[in-house]
């Protein structure tokens, strides 16, 4: 089924969502993510990092300072603003592309508007700090809402969901409520169902497999497979196969966006699910 196209609206820019996969480079400016903590943690390191995310197509930067690693323990609004405003400093009005701060504090997600970027990815779906509303909507920014299950130190004694496409698709819908009741307007909603963040393995591929359901919404897509742990193969090539593979189909089943570390690698899988489905479209 052919994706519907959406004007996703930030402060000083509106991207069309639809016509084909856009690209979010991952940029964690951490020591302890899952993939690559510690690797940007020097500002200098991070700041050349973003701009060869751009040159290689990424369409949005996105920067997280905390880990949501399994098993990742919170920080504190300081030191989440230690790693990441040196980052956000050195790249304001240096990236042709959108920033995205992947943050759940209000706090920091106002200081990273100040410094210039232009999305706020809340991980949590506004379910740890509602007033992340009223800073995207004092600085009229896009949004991003993730699904997120318990926390990242509960995950690994979560049972599974009973039902986990319903139970993504209404907290979704809620958390899009309270975005929309905060004041902020729909056009500038994105929703992710959240791959990890609490669901066990074999319910990240039923995510994927009926990604098609999060249509009903009526709200833009993104989702970040990459190299998550249900994916994982026995080296970092064939990981990357694997996420490639993952990539497709999630395009394949509506996501406007997809979150990656690898973006050469995943625009080209990115092309051709999109030839895939513009070829469906011309059918």
């Amino acid at each position: 089924m052919p994706r519907k196209r959406y004007e996703w609206k930030l402060k000083d820019r509106a991207i069309q969502l639809g016509d084909r996969t856009l690209i979010a480079g991952i940029l964690n400016v951490t020591p302890d993510s899952f993939s690559d903590g510690g690797k940007y943690l020097d500002p200098d390191r991070a700041f050349a990092r973003a701009l060869e995310l751009e040159e290689e197509g990424a369409d949005i930067i996105d920067i997280g300072a905390e880990s949501t690693r399994p098993g990742s323990a919170r920080i504190s609004e300081a030191d989440e603003l230690r790693r990441l405003v040196p980052v956000l400093k050195r790249l304001k009005n240096k990236l042709m592309v959108p920033v995205s701060v992947d943050t759940y504090k209000s706090g920091v997600a106002a200081k990273a508007l100040e410094l210039g970027a232009e999305i706020v990815n809340d991980p949590t779906g506004l379910t740890f700090d509602p007033q992340i509303s009223r800073v995207v909507t004092q600085n009229d920014a896009g949004l991003i809402l993730n699904h997120m299950r318990g926390t990242p130190e509960t995950w690994a004694k979560l049972p599974p969901l009973p039902d986990v496409m319903g139970t993504i698709l209404h907290d979704l819908d809620a958390s899009a409520h309270r975005a929309r009741g905060a004041g902020i307007d729909r056009s500038r909603i994105v929703i992710d169902p959240g791959l990890g963040f609490g669901k066990r393995k074999d319910q990240n591929f039923e995510i994927i497999a009926h990604l098609s359901q999060l249509a009903r919404l009526d709200i833009p897509v993104l989702i970040g497979p990459s190299r998550k742990s249900f994916l994982a193969q026995s080296t970092e090539l064939l990981t990357a196969f694997a996420t490639a593979s993952a990539v497709a189909a999630c395009i394949l089943g509506g996501a406007h966006i997809i979150r990656v570390h690898e973006v050469r690698e995943m625009r080209a899988a990115a092309d051709i699910a999109d030839a895939i489905l513009q070829s469906v479209a011309g059918e």
